[in-house]
């Protein structure tokens, strides 16, 4: 084992950057599954207008939490301002 290791603990921001991103790769694979969920209802009792209003419902609140997160994870101008230009 080296004498050498990091920092145990990541900085704040970095930390919440990292766990938005990962938000943003899950996000679609939870809307995956719960656009599937209609697909186990019973036929019997379920109209089409319910499950539409389902699926169009869960389409808008989708849309909107990637815009939260996809908000969010843009970087402010004081980080671009402190970019160099081979880092942009």
């Amino acid at each position: 084992m080296s004498a050498e290791r990091g920092p145990l603990f990541l900085a704040r921001r970095t930390y919440r950057m990292r766990r938005l991103s990962d938000a943003a790769r899950m996000l679609p694979v939870a809307g995956a599954v719960l656009f599937a969920v209609p697909l186990l209802w019973e036929t019997d009792g379920v109209r089409t207008t319910r499950a539409m209003f389902y699926i169009f419902g869960l389409w808008i609140v989708l849309a909107g939490i990637a815009g939260v997160i996809s908000a969010r994870l843009r970087p402010t101008e004081s980080e671009e301002d402190s970019k160099g230009p081979q880092e942009r």
